[in-house]
């Protein structure tokens, strides 16, 4: 339906605006309340987002970053591959086809309504869902491994029916739980996605009931051109030129050295192109970032420049164009492993695109954060010969911000999640937590001080697997305008019998009942010269 763009009345779009976000709100809540694992229920590693017929994104959570940018391209491959009826729901992971990494298992839905007089379901739109599973099989407890193809990395889905005009595909959950080593942990969070999904379905049902068909079209579209707006006005903010930045991941955990992530940003009046041409070759490690990925952080870079009435639409990201070079580490070829672009290289094309800006903006910019997702995941059998399989992602220092010193031991960037609490960990896997404190001076020093970095130490009461993929070991997150550099981080073993040896950033161990991990996450980079 086109309606034009003065038949929408602004305080009208600003309500329903934040009805669809609520609504997208709400899908998280309800799916973070029923889930079974720790990851979902705790660290809450879920998104979840609302798109219009066509599968352009309305409205987004405030959940993950670098899930939420990502998944119009899962909706788009399954619209690609469906027809959707009524009740139907599509489930995938595949990297390379929307995805971000094997264990973020996307879920998308239709929502039809009924309008008088005539009883045609009419398709309104889709709810979306992405959760972070924390084991689909592959090489290591935790599906996160040292991988040299995708294959490695765990149970591998293309678009398939979940759910069909309501009638469940038990084989289908039955074949996903069976290629994870916590069966039941799994069937659990896939019926959590299943119910939020019926409850994102009913909200809009419930929102055309009230305003009616035609309204909730016609500001569908309307919130599309609002975003598209809101972007170009921000962008003829910035002074047109060409801007660029580089900065390196340590290393892909199979020998290779420094992989170089470099961009070029040209603003020209209201529109941007983003380059990064020159950027690494693909890695034969899991460093690899879907296209998707490296879209949602160079989305999310831009969104943070704007105000909090910004929609995070579809129409706000029409003005941004990507160049990334097909076969690069940024845009690799499948089957190229890709478990930790997600979480690892996402963070350094936001330190890059934002270090390009800071030429631009130099008071709006803040220095580098953490650049890291500290990610650590582990996997055995307890005492009681129960398998478990354990994901965790670690915060870090923010950085220091123009007028204002950089947060410390927070979530950075393109992670958004909660830490598990002490308590809840100890009473759900064989582990007790020794330490877990700030860093001190872990930040750059400056006018403005970088943010501290977390210390956690780990003591496994069992035998267990575990896999480290964490940046920033050895580079720094950098300062900005005579900041200081933030302090790199240290993994560190303790063995039972006391001996010490420090591990590099990515990697995967044998641990024995007793041993300890200490994780030492990086400091925020400073900000103007001390």
């Amino acid at each position: 339906m086109n309606i034009s763009q003065s038949k929408v009345d602004p305080i009208s779009l600003e309500v329903f605006r934040h009805r669809c976000a609520a609504i997208a709100e709400e899908m998280g809540a309800a799916l973070g309340r029923t889930a079974f694992s720790a990851n979902i229920k705790e660290r809450r590693d879920y998104s979840c987002a609302v798109f219009d017929a066509t599968g352009q994104m309305i409205a987004q959570a405030a959940h993950i970053p670098v899930h939420l940018g990502a998944m119009p391209r899962s909706v788009a491959a399954v619209l690609q591959c469906y027809d959707l009826e009524p009740e139907d729901v599509v489930i995938l992971n595949d990297p390379y086809l929307g995805g971000t990494h094997l264990p973020d298992i996307t879920m998308v839905a239709p929502v039809f309504v009924h309008c008088a007089p005539s009883d045609t379901p009419v398709l309104l739109g889709y709810v979306a869902s992405r959760a972070h599973h924390a084991d689909v099989g592959g090489m290591t407890p935790g599906s996160m491994p040292m991988s040299r193809e995708l294959y490695q990395e765990g149970c591998i889905i293309p678009p398939l029916r979940l759910q069909h005009r309501g009638q469940l595909n038990a084989d289908l959950v039955t074949l996903i739980c069976h290629n994870s080593r916590t069966p039941a942990e799994r069937r659990g969070d896939l019926a959590a996605q299943l119910a939020c999904h019926a409850l994102g379905t009913r909200r809009l049902q419930e929102l055309v009931a009230e305003y009616g068909l035609p309204w909730t079209q016609a500001h569908l579209q309307a919130l599309l051109n609002y975003g598209e707006r809101h972007m170009r006005a921000l962008l003829a903010s910035i002074p047109d030129g060409t801007y660029g930045y580089a900065d390196y991941l340590d290393d892909d955990g199979c020998g290779s050295e420094l992989l170089l992530i470099r961009v070029q940003i040209q603003i020209a009046g209201d529109s941007a192109i983003i380059d990064f041409t020159g950027s690494a070759e693909q890695c034969r490690g899991p460093l690899n970032a879907p296209y998707a990925v490296v879209e949602s952080a160079v989305h999310y870079c831009f969104r943070c420049l704007g105000g909090p009435d910004m929609p995070t639409s579809a129409g706000s990201f029409r003005p941004l164009s990507l160049v990334v070079p097909a076969g690069s580490l940024l845009n690799p070829h499948p089957p190229a492993p890709v478990a930790g672009g997600n979480v690892e290289t996402s963070q350094r094309v936001v330190d890059v695109v934002l270090g390009a800006l800071a030429q631009a903006l130099p008071q709006h910019i803040p220095a580098a954060s953490a650049g890291t997702m500290n990610n650590w995941t582990c996997g055995g059998v307890d005492a009681t010969g129960k398998p478990f399989a354990y994901y965790e992602t670690l915060g870090g220092g923010m950085g220091a911000r123009p007028e204002a010193h950089g947060l410390d031991g927070v979530q950075v960037h393109m992670t958004n999640t909660l830490n598990t609490p002490v308590e809840a960990l100890e009473h759900q896997f064989p582990l007790r937590i020794h330490r877990y404190a700030l860093r001190g001076d872990s930040g750059g020093r400056g006018r403005w001080h970088g943010g501290m970095g977390l210390v956690r130490e780990i003591e496994f009461l069992t035998a267990a697997t575990v896999s480290l993929l964490t940046e920033r070991r050895t580079t720094a997150p950098y300062g900005l305008h005579g900041g200081a550099t933030g302090m790199s981080g240290r993994n560190l073993l303790i063995r039972a019998n006391g001996s010490e040896q420090v591990l590099p950033g990515k990697g995967t161990l044998e641990l024995f009942p007793h041993d300890r991990l200490c994780m030492e996450t990086p400091g925020g980079g400073g900000w103007g010269i001390l």
